[in-house]
């Protein structure tokens, strides 16, 4: 990947994507994408490559339009050929953004909060988002965005994540290159499958041990009633449920431990019976058994043909390059730094983070990556290394942005007039009457300030 096809990327978006206030929206990427040493969002206005005074920065997000159908086109039109193999492997996930201080930011949810002590409250009021990404072999965070979406109050992940599927999959397929999405256990559940039956791509689902299965309902007897719709119980909690697996396979992964595959055909749920389950063991007898790492994995099979046993824990493990990519969006990129009021301003700010990690991957294979004297020079460029050289190159291959114009002095607020309190907005809860009553308090705070 050249500066050539940066060039194309960068004057693509700008006109196609950004259809308002594009210049601004332009800037604070670039500034982003440069500026390193910016800890807060206000500090990107100190930003080389940005143009513009720092209050550009919050006009931008709040006047700016993004047009998302074209960015989810253009970000498929861009996805690196080396993404390609046998398999594109997907990865779906939901990232939360905490705000439980912004009660004049309307829609919050309680959603879900990580890496905390066993006793935390384990949610909190924020807004969440679904990522769709291609991921990448070997594990890193060098993602590839193809879409983020807000998930609304109206929403849930599984809604969300569908209708990004639905967009987008049309973009993907290649001649001879299988779609796989690899998700984590929010997903394995029946509103998810039913959702996705119709959907031209494979799913390795990540289960939880003690969900219930069924094996195929035993054949019709003479006797009256109501024929058995479902057949035996299979539950991995369970041993007695399991039976001899259909296939077995036992080798060493890449670390030269032992595991073992083993595979159960012909599974389905009682919500969704008409949809055949290929259940997935994967032991590793040489791992702690902790939560992080078990020693027995458990996984949902959907679609064509089952890969080879010995592929399948590789295959999940690219999962993972999903967190890593969320960890650096958020502690390098600055994602949920920004305390803007809006939702939709958020989303544009997310729009944002998007572009500008989406160019890092499409010029580390190529830019000489600044490293500090210790960091290894044998493994490969990480993103932050290569964000380190993006001025440079930036400086050859130039911005589409133009040059704000000198407007003078704003003449301020009119005299007399009346600065009104801003709207408070309560958390809303989904699937409780408090959602519900939270909405209409809200779009009647609506009308009345109209």
């Amino acid at each position: 990947m050249d500066s050539t096809i940066l060039a194309e990327f960068r004057h693509r978006l700008y006109e196609t994507c950004f259809t308002r206030a594009r210049d601004a929206l332009f800037d604070v990427a670039d500034a982003l994408l440069t500026d390193t040493q910016a800890q807060s969002f206000v500090e990107l206005s100190q930003a080389q490559s940005f143009q513009r005074a720092w209050p550009s920065l919050y006009e931008a997000l709040e006047d700016g339009r993004i047009d998302r159908s074209a960015l989810r086109a253009h970000s498929a039109a861009f996805l690196p050929a080396a993404m390609l193999g046998s398999h594109l492997v997907l990865g779906l996930d939901v990232s939360s953004i905490l705000r439980p201080d912004a009660h004049t930011s309307a829609d919050r949810t309680l959603v879900h909060r990580s890496n905390l002590p066993p006793d935390a409250t384990p949610v909190g009021p924020g807004w969440q988002f679904s990522v769709l990404v291609v991921l990448p072999d070997p594990v890193s965070a060098s993602t590839y965005i193809l879409d983020s979406q807000r998930v609304p109050s109206s929403e849930t992940a599984t809604t969300t994540g569908v209708a990004q599927l639905r967009a987008l999959l049309p973009l993907l397929h290649a001649p001879g290159v299988r779609l796989l999405l690899v998700q984590d256990r929010g997903y394995s559940n029946a509103p998810w499958l039913l959702a996705t039956q119709n959907l031209d791509v494979d799913n390795l689902i990540r289960a939880r041990k003690d969900q219930v299965l069924y094996r195929p309902a035993p054949p019709r007897t003479n006797r009256s009633g109501r024929p058995r719709l479902d057949g035996k119980r299979f539950k991995g909690s369970d041993p007695t449920t399991h039976g001899a697996p259909d296939n077995e396979w036992n080798g060493t992964d890449a670390a030269g431990q032992a595991v073992q595959v083993s595979v159960w055909h012909n599974l389905h749920l009682r919500k969704a019976r008409h949809i055949t389950i290929t259940v997935v063991r994967v032991v590793r007898a040489a791992a702690r058994n902790t939560k992080r790492d078990p020693q027995v994995s458990w996984f949902w099979w959907l679609g064509g043909e089952l890969p080879p046993l010995d592929e399948l824990p590789r295959l999940y493990g690219r999962r993972f390059g999903q967190e890593h990519g969320f960890r650096f969006d958020k502690q390098d990129l600055l994602w949920a730094t920004p305390r803007v009021r809006s939702p939709e301003q958020f989303e544009r700010w997310t729009d944002l983070v998007s572009v500008v990690h989406n160019q890092l991957v499409l010029m580390q294979p190529s830019v000489a990556a600044e490293r500090r004297p210790w960091e290894s020079k044998e493994r490969p460029a990480s993103l932050r290394q290569v964000r380190r050289a993006m001025g440079k190159v930036l400086r050859q291959v130039g911005s589409p942005a133009r040059p704000p114009q000198r407007r003078g002095k704003a003449p301020g607020r009119a005299p007399g007039a009346t600065v009104r309190r801003a709207a408070r907005h309560p958390v809303i809860k989904k699937g409780t009457k408090t959602a519900s009553k939270a909405k209409k308090t809200a779009s009647k705070q609506v009308v009345q300030r109209e």
